[in-house]
């Protein structure tokens, strides 16, 4: 990746249509990739302080023309954050985002921010307990709340809300603001779904767009005519009763013909269920770039600057939305958590090295479930105060690092190694690299994954590292290779939950997924893990055709994966008809004739089960670290395998010796530890190698 960092402003332009600067109204953004606004729950009391601000200015160094930071700011204290939100409706907010903005301007980065009151799509049971509102009391499903019919002070103060918080961006010195209106208060008055008034402010066109039109005067009269405003916004609900794309379209050119908006960032469908979102934010095994089409209609219909993402997720498909005049900026927000020098490899002719996007949505799972995101195999986004992005060369002794496992933690301790400098070698017993992540890949919805592998194959590749195949590493054949370090990143092997009796007779998930065992004609398949791995095996089993009964000993079945991932599992479960069961927990299986009869339990009523009689007993219950050859080399290793934790975290030597006569120092990663999953073996694999 060296050269890379470097490679921005002043790259000469080719031809490249992504490469073309853009004028928007005085602003020139010089080219056309933006990442559009998210947000990630990296603030600290509703501030985008260090983590926030580092994130972002990631971006910039990167290349890329414009960032937009939150999704979305609140201007309001009764429209408390969903997931992280910035508070833009405190004073305190204006010096993060001067800081955030200068340290993106200083690579010449663009910067806005999303505002917006949430309305229906938050809960009253947080911050400061007011109530929700909305443009009419409809509940919204994914939040829950029952929400009041907002009143005439209510709209009053809220509308004053939006000009004081956009005042606020002003003095941060950002380059202007989009309003956020889809699922949110302001869209609310616009949808037929969700606005059911009688007074001014429902009923016609003219009455539903009312509070838009209080909204964008409020803020002219306090940002002036030549702040950047701009709005994204639904325009096609896609459902029965709602807000129509003829409608949506008209509401586009009465925004343009207004005056008062600078560009238009288009958004279809609806996000009130987990189902509906993944229509607007497709996942891995869904079609790309599936609204594309529809931007470009509107930007045809309007003659006005359309931005537009919704998983355009590789350069080719950016650069036809931008060729083909479908859009003016394209937005490639989960590539960015991929790879934030997406611009600059562009640029810099090594468009092939960008880490691609795979679709696995880690990052917005986590969000929606209450976490920060992460993305699934970019480890350093989000922790960009202590992982970098770049990979700097040691300037430290260089050393001869042996590698045992291919699989996911494995491949990025060594391409990290490498990338500092270090003669690297890998030792991987199968025929073909990848682990779990290349058996996760055989369900054909998820082969996306793959593509973490492939990339680290080639950066490897890249390297000149050696990958050895086929290789059961003993530790004669790692001592052979004179190590100085030594990673076992082996992985795990499939484990039965505890039985009582029928261990010989139950089916791993693993050998489903593989395809090395066939489902039966009737199948109970028992997951007390809760991950991809027993979901991916159920999708399997029922969509080959077998009778398939999930069972689960917990409140809800994969609580491990996030809403957005439980999509595509559940609309398999519901077209191929699997039963699920939850609060239920296997006990034993035993064989009767031909068939096998599982004896469920429950936690809950003591002396209470019930049998199954079926064809076969998948059971899903993580991985045992196969950790044999790292406890042979522990005692020959200088640390005998040690790690200082405390060290790792805030700094120091990780690897105290242990062993006076040890000669190379021993490391286990991933899931030769415990079973984890692929973000995890990741981070372990670039956080280790970055202290060799």
């Amino acid at each position: 990746m060296h050269g890379i960092e470097d490679a921005q402003v002043n790259v000469p332009l080719r031809n490249d249509p992504l490469l073309q600067p853009y004028d928007l109204k005085h602003l020139r953004l010089k080219n056309r990739l933006m990442s559009t606004a998210h947000e990630p729950a990296y603030s600290e009391d509703g501030m985008p302080k260090e983590r926030y601000r580092l994130y972002h200015a990631e971006k910039a160094k990167g290349g890329i023309a414009l960032t937009m930071t939150a999704g979305s700011a609140i201007v309001s204290r009764d429209s408390p954050p969903a997931f992280g939100n910035l508070h833009a409706y405190d004073d305190a907010i204006v010096p993060w985002l001067s800081e955030l903005a200068d340290a993106c301007h200083e690579h010449g980065c663009a910067v806005m921010i999303q505002l917006t009151h949430l309305g229906r799509r938050t809960g009253w049971n947080k911050a400061d307990w007011l109530p929700v509102l909305s443009a009419s009391p409809v509940r919204e499903p994914a939040h829950r709340a029952f929400p009041k019919e907002a009143e005439d002070w209510d709209i009053e103060r809220i509308v004053a809300d939006y000009a004081s918080a956009a005042q606020r961006m002003q003095a941060a010195g950002l380059d202007g603001i989009e309003f956020e209106a889809y699922g949110h208060l302001m869209d609310g008055f616009w949808s037929p779904l969700t606005n059911r008034r009688e007074d001014a402010f429902g009923g016609s066109l003219d009455n539903r767009l009312r509070f838009t039109w209080q909204v964008l005067d409020a803020v002219r009269a306090a940002v002036g005519s030549q702040f950047i405003v701009g709005m994204r916004l639904v325009l096609d609900e896609d459902k029965q009763n709602g807000l129509a794309r003829e409608t949506g379209i008209e509401i586009a050119q009465r925004l343009k013909a207004s005056g008062k908006v600078d560009f238009l960032n288009i958004i279809r469908g609806t996000i009130e269920t987990d189902a509906a979102l993944t229509k607007v934010i497709p996942i891995t095994g869904m079609a790309s770039a599936p609204h594309l089409d529809f931007a470009g209609e509107v930007r045809a219909a309007t003659k006005f600057p359309v931005f537009h993402a919704a998983r355009i997720s590789d350069v080719a498909t950016a650069r036809h939305a931008i060729a083909e005049g479908k859009l003016d900026m394209v937005g490639l927000t989960r590539p960015h958590m991929a790879d934030p020098y997406i611009a600059n490899k562009v640029a810099a002719s090594e468009e092939h090295r960008i880490r691609p996007c795979v679709g696995a949505t880690y990052c917005l799972d986590r969000i929606y479930e209450g976490g920060e995101a992460l993305c699934i195999h970019n480890a350093a986004t989000g922790r960009e105060a202590t992982v970098p992005h770049v990979i700097s060369r040691s300037d430290g002794p260089l050393r001869k690092i042996v590698v045992v496992g291919a699989g996911p933690a494995g491949l990025e301790a060594a391409r990290v190694a490498a990338e500092r400098g270090h003669s690297v070698t890998v030792l991987e017993a199968a025929s073909q690299a990848g682990g779990q992540v290349r058996l996760a890949a055989q369900n054909a919805r998820r082969k996306e994954l793959i593509g973490i592998v492939d990339w680290r194959l080639a950066e490897l590749e890249h390297l000149g590292v050696t990958v050895r195949y086929d290789i059961w590493a003993e530790p004669d054949d790692v001592l052979a290779l004179d190590p100085e370090v030594v990673v076992i990143a082996t992985g795990g092997l499939p484990q039965n939950p505890g039985l009582e009796a029928g261990d010989e007779l139950v089916t791993s998930s693993w050998d489903i997924v593989s395809g090395a065992a066939k489902p039966a004609e009737t199948v109970l398949l028992y997951d007390d893990n809760g991950g991809h791995q027993g979901m991916s095996a159920a999708e399997m089993i029922a969509t080959s055709g077998s009778a398939l009964e999930l069972v689960s000993p917990e409140r809800f079945f994969a609580p491990e994966m996030g809403g957005m991932n439980h999509v595509p599992y559940m609309r398999a479960f519901h077209e191929h008809g699997v039963r699920v069961t939850i609060n239920t927990r296997l006990k034993k299986v035993a064989r009767e004739g031909n068939k096998l009869v599982a004896t469920l339990a429950s936690d809950f009523a003591s002396g209470w089960s019930e049998e199954r009689r079926v064809d076969q007993v998948v059971v899903e219950h993580g991985t045992a670290a196969n950790d044999e050859l790292y406890h042979a080399l522990k005692p020959l290793s200088a640390n005998g395998g040690a790690v200082n934790y405390e060290a790792l975290v805030s700094g120091g030597d990780i690897f105290a010796r242990r062993n006076q006569n040890g000669c190379f120092t021993l490391l286990r990663i991933g899931d030769a530890i415990a079973s984890r999953n692929i973000h995890a073996a990741i981070y372990d694999g670039i956080r280790y190698a970055l202290r060799f």
